[in-house]
């Protein structure tokens, strides 16, 4: 469904650029909507689960949502404790994890790893540890790569370390936390961690990075992300898996909040919504609390409003929404199935948000 010509042409245009990328095998399968805080605009699915089967995808396809996890499931659940008072966005870690200890360190706060700016580095040096225990102590331990909030840096492990502290402050499991949250009936019940056996075997396929142990065979509805699959799956920075239309759903409920839409229920009040989309002071950073901000040499391409928002995955995914336009946009990729680069799924990411400019 496209609401009128104009956004006919849009979609042709953007369904060229999925059409394309995938005969340039940087992905196999896609899936896309496109909507606004009332309803859906366009949707599609594209290709087949791998390059090799000829098994086509379907919009209720779920797809390793990766680092979209970050934002969707994590910050979500700390708007939530935030707004309950059990988190305070000033608490510094110190305070909180026992060997976030030294004094390159003592300042940082539960804000700064929402920033991406606590000093952390993306990832750590040795192989991922085998259990939560051990993710914290070498988390908590890691050298700085900079000082906190002289710059921002993507960190995984930040996020990680977010997931931990939600689920000691949430009194429940990450994955229990998150199938309790509902923005309203049932608005994210297909956003899982865990799928169902039914929907594990039609899920869209990745394949592990060469230094994963789990090398040489397909992961078909099983995270791709190492450290998740070392923490059984659920982590704070990925771990989620959903279809386009799950994630659409999210989507509008935060876009309608986002502008300023009072009927949403809580997290995502107003005020709430407002504070953690509000971007970083961190010199020379693009981030809000959770979320990325546009940039136009960013994955969202040129033609977004300054006022959106998003975020994006290394498996192939991003959200993209923009409260002025009244636009959310997802695309849903298993790049990580054996496609193209990173750069390339960049390149595709700013061509399919561009075409979709009038839409």
């Amino acid at each position: 469904m496209v609401s009128s010509a104009a956004g006919s042409t849009a979609a042709n245009d953007a369904a060229r650029v999925i059409h394309e990328a995938i005969g340039g095998r940087v992905f196999p399968a896609a899936t896309v909507e496109v909507g606004d805080s009332a309803g859906v605009h366009w949707s599609e699915a594209f290709g087949t689960r791998t390059f090799e089967a000829g098994v086509p995808v379907t919009l209720n396809t779920p797809f390793d949502l990766a680092s979209l996890t970050k934002v969707i499931a994590t910050t979500t659940l700390m708007m939530s404790l935030v707004e309950g008072g059990r988190v305070r966005l000033d608490e510094q870690l110190s305070a909180i994890f026992a060997e976030w200890i030294g004094p390159d360190r003592e300042e940082v706060t539960v804000r700064d790893l929402l920033e991406h700016a606590s000093g952390l580095p993306a990832r750590l040096v040795d192989v991922p540890p085998a259990s939560r225990r051990e993710f914290e102590h070498d988390i908590c331990a890691t050298q700085l790569e900079y000082s906190p909030r002289s710059r921002s840096v993507y960190s995984d492990l930040g996020f990680i370390l977010l997931g931990f502290l939600a689920a000691d402050r949430g009194d429940a499991s990450l994955d229990a936390l998150y199938r309790g949250v509902r923005l309203q009936p049932d608005l994210n019940a297909g956003l899982t961690f865990a799928l169902s056996d039914s929907a594990r075997a039609l899920a869209a396929p990745t394949l592990p990075e060469l230094s994963d142990p789990r090398r040489g065979r397909m992961l078909v509805g099983e995270v791709h992300d190492d450290y998740a699959a070392a923490l059984g799956g659920v982590a704070g920075h990925a771990g989620l898996f959903g279809s386009a239309p799950e994630v659409g759903a999210f989507a509008r409920g935060l876009l309608r909040a986002a502008r300023g839409d009072s009927s949403v229920p809580p997290p995502f009040t107003r005020d709430m919504v407002r504070l953690f989309l509000t971007k970083s002071a961190v010199p020379g950073s693009s981030r809000a609390l959770g979320w990325d901000t546009m940039l136009p040499t960013s994955s969202c391409g040129t033609r977004m409003s300054p006022s959106a928002f998003g975020h994006v995955g290394f498996t192939g995914t991003s959200l993209w929404i923009d409260p002025s336009r009244n636009r959310y946009f997802v695309l849903l990729t298993n790049r990580a199935c054996g496609g193209g680069t990173l750069d390339q799924m960049r390149s595709v990411r700013r061509a399919f948000h561009d075409a979709l400019g009038e839409i």
